[in-house]
Parts: C-alpha cells; sequence; structure tokens
C-alpha cells in the first residue's frame, strides 16, 4: 500500500555511483509512495542511445512513469541549466496532482543545477569541455583546481579543489569570454521554492561488489550488441564527437570503430573508466553537505526500509548493512 502524498513532504533524490541500484531502488520509493520518477542522468536524456545507459525497460518500470528520458538528440548539446529548468517542471506538474516526485540518477551538477540554479553564461564549446574533462580523468580535480587559481583567483579560493564541475566551469567562463565568473555569479537566481525539500540519499555498496556488478554489466553491454548500436548512430550520421558518445563505453566503443583500439581493449578500458567514474561519483557526494547513506545496493530490500526511514526524518547517519 502506497503513503499517501501530503502537501510540502520531501522530495526523494536517489544517487549514488553507477551500478549501485538507484533505478531499483527509486522504483521502490515510487511504488510506496505513489511517486513518479524524475531522471537525474546526463545520459539517458538522449533518444537512440540505449544499450550502455541502463535505462530501465518499460517493461520493468512497474508501471512507474519515467520523466526526462529520451528528450533530446543525441547531436544536441543538453546542458545542466537546461536540465533543471525541465526538472523544475517536472516537480511542480507532479506535484500538483497529488503525486511525489522522486529524483533517481547519478549526475551531481544536475541536482546542483536545480538546487542551486545557474546564472546565464554564454553555452559550453564542446572541444574546451573534453579537453578538461580529459584533464580531469587524467590528472585528477586537483589539476583543474590549480589552472583555475591563475585564472580566477577568487572563484579558485570559494571552490573546493575536489568540486571538478565547479572549477571546469569557471575555467570555460574565462576562457570563453574573458571575464570572471566570480563576477558573474551575484547574478545567480534565487532557488526554487521546492530545493529545501530535497531529501538526498546516496547508495554506497561493498567496493569489491561494486566493481564485480561494474565488469559484468559491461560484459553484457557488449555482448547485447553495443559495437553495433554505435556503428548505427554512425551511420545515421552521428558525428563521432557528439556529446552522448562522451558518455562511458560508447567513447570507447567510437575509438574501437574508429581503429585506435581492439574490441578486447575496448572493452577493458570501459571497465576501468567505469569503475573509475564510480569512484569520482562517490567522492563528490561525500564532498556535499546533507547527504544521507545507504551502505547496500539499491536492490537490497533493507534500502527501501532504510531510505523510508530516512524520509520521515529518521538519523541522518550513515546506515550500515552486512551481506549475510
Amino acid at each position: 500500500m502506497s503513503t499517501k502524498y501530503a502537501a510540502g513532504q520531501p522530495i526523494p533524490a536517489i544517487v549514488g555511483p553507477t551500478a549501485s541500484g538507484k533505478s531499483e531502488l527509486g522504483i521502490a520509493i515510487a511504488i510506496e509512495f505513489g511517486g513518479e520518477i524524475i531522471n537525474l542522468d546526463s545520459v539517458q536524456v538522449y533518444r537512440k542511445i540505449r544499450i550502455a545507459t541502463a535505462k530501465v525497460p518499460p517493461s520493468e518500470q512497474q508501471g512507474i512513469t519515467h520523466h526526462l528520458i529520451d528528450i533530446v538528440e543525441p547531436t544536441e548539446n543538453f546542458t545542466a541549466g537546461e536540465y533543471a529548468r525541465r526538472a523544475s517542471s517536472s516537480i511542480r506538474d507532479i506535484e500538483s496532482r497529488g503525486t511525489t516526485a522522486i529524483l533517481v540518477g547519478g549526475t551531481g551538477f544536475y541536482l546542483r543545477a536545480l538546487m542551486q540554479p545557474l546564472f546565464d553564461s554564454s553555452p559550453t564549446d564542446p572541444a574546451l569541455r573534453r579537453r578538461l574533462k580529459e584533464i580531469n580523468e587524467k590528472r585528477g580535480a586537483e589539476h583543474l583546481h590549480r589552472i583555475l587559481r591563475r585564472l580566477d583567483p577568487t572563484a579558485a579560493a570559494r571552490l573546493s579543489p575536489r568540486d571538478w564541475s565547479r572549477n571546469m566551469r569557471a575555467i570555460e567562463v574565462r576562457l570563453q569570454t574573458g571575464n570572471l565568473i566570480s563576477d558573474l555569479q551575484p547574478r545567480t537566481p534565487e532557488p526554487p521554492d521546492f530545493a529545501d525539500r530535497i531529501r538526498v540519499i546516496a547508495l554506497d555498496p561493498p567496493r569489491d561488489l561494486l566493481y564485480e556488478k561494474i565488469n559484468a554489466r559491461a560484459d553484457r553491454m557488449f555482448e547485447a550488441g553495443l559495437i553495433e548500436e554505435v556503428e548505427s548512430l554512425l551511420a545515421a550520421g552521428v558525428p563521432a564527437d557528439a556529446k552522448a558518445f562522451q558518455a562511458h563505453g560508447y567513447r570507447r566503443v567510437v575509438e574501437h570503430l574508429m581503429g585506435k583500439r581492439s574490441r578486447e581493449d575496448a572493452l577493458n578500458q570501459m571497465k576501468l573508466d567505469t569503475r573509475r567514474y564510480a569512484k569520482r561519483q562517490l567522492s563528490w557526494w561525500r564532498s556535499r553537505p546533507g547527504v544521507s547513506w545507504i551502505s547496500c545496493f539499491g536492490d537490497d530490500p533493507r534500502a527501501l526500509a532504510d531510505a523510508v526511514r530516512l524520509l520521515a526524518g529518521g538519523s541522518d547517519k550513515r546506515v550500515e548493512r552486512r551481506l549475510d
């Protein structure tokens, strides 16, 4: 039996690393509260890419309505600001119907843009963004922060060295416009009226088991035809440097199809990329205030009980789970 919606109730945001079971827990919470799910994943917004996105097939959604999935073409540069506008509209629409809105996904800067709206600025230069992402992956967030210290010391002093996405955006603004983001930020809009009702619950399953799941899922994606999916999209005119192809899995398959990697190397690099990404996701969520943690996978029945308790105002301390 679902819990009746009450005006002003918390808005659950189920986050955590890739392959931790966010979708399963999100659906379980939606069933419990009679809710609808709003996608919080920067890859699942794209149409036509499916296998490496871990989108929940309609047959497994258990009748729960999902929003902001398959909404833009893979060639589009869909920004965090645009996501925030659409997610805000979805939350208001869902709640106007007396239903619980539930955010589910692992893209932290999407949630931050929703809770702390971005100021208007120039569009992102895709080539510059790719270069900065490569620097982040190879040299780490602290190196981006050192670059920012040279370009905009005031902004760097305000940002954590581990907050790679904000450091990256500050660098982009400086290099693209010549302006300092620290001068532009006073123009930032006020947070939406529902922002303080968002309750962030992060999954943190045992690291060794998470990595096993990541590796096994990559194998299944290749077996399910990931290479053929990318081949078809390239043949249909989607450029190799499309933003959608920057996602883990797709980028390495594109490199394979361009003759830069063998199939085995692409698969192994995809696994390594995804494990590193999961580690960065965990680090990012740990740097955020007000996050409640559940130390098990989202498909563990105990995760739902813990999430419901946290949403009801229970302890915000980490909920530890042992595997029996």
